[in-house]
């Protein structure tokens, strides 16, 4: 009896999935359909890091050695990103990155380039920047025009911050740029393998 009743919460495991994954591919591939017109703004959360919140204790910007930087996992994690633009063939006018050494290496490995920009810094643990960081990362994302899209690395505090969304690693949140600083969160997406 206890086996049949299993298999019966397992068929019900699998019914539910089998909606569930359908969908959230749909939803993927509305958003890759707007960003193949260009003209987006792609936030991504870095990918995975070492273990650990926030910045180690003595952390500085010009030593990669005293940050929390990519795994493997976080590395391939950010090729497979990359690899996934290419086989759409969505365009990319330009790639900024926080200057924190796991978003430019998550840039670096995805896209092949990263130019450094201080508004996309890490904000947790610095609140008392938000405001300004907020005001230009609302200036960059609105001020993009171009044919193609615009991706900018940064950090799930900072991402937060600016959208209400808090992306996990390696996540994209793609927004489309309006007039005077505003923008409209297209949608979510995990552009890599679990």
């Amino acid at each position: 009896m206890i086996f049949f009743a299993a298999c019966y919460v397992v068929r019900w495991i699998l019914l539910i999935a089998g909606f569930v994954a359908p969908s959230y591919a749909l939803a993927n591939e509305a958003v890759w359909n707007v960003l193949a017109a260009g003209g987006q703004v792609v936030m991504i959360r870095h990918t995975v890091t070492t273990p650990g919140v926030g910045d180690p204790a003595g952390m500085r910007l010009d030593d990669c050695g005293s940050q929390r930087n990519l795994t493997d996992e976080g590395r391939r994690h950010a090729r497979e990103i990359g690899d996934a633009f290419r086989r759409r063939g969505i365009a990319i006018d330009r790639v900024q990155s926080s200057l924190w050494c796991r978003c430019l290496e998550t840039a670096r490995l995805a896209f092949g380039q990263a130019e450094r920009e201080a508004a996309l810094g890490n904000l947790f643990g610095r609140h008392e920047q938000a405001t300004s960081q907020v005001e230009a990362m609302r200036m960059l994302v609105s001020a993009h025009r171009g044919p193609g899209n615009l991706v900018l690395v940064s950090h799930g505090s900072t991402i937060s911050a600016l959208t209400g969304h808090s992306p996990a690693p390696g996540e994209l949140v793609v927004l489309s740029p309006l007039a005077d600083g505003a923008f409209r969160v297209v949608g979510r997406m995990v552009a890599h393998r679990e």
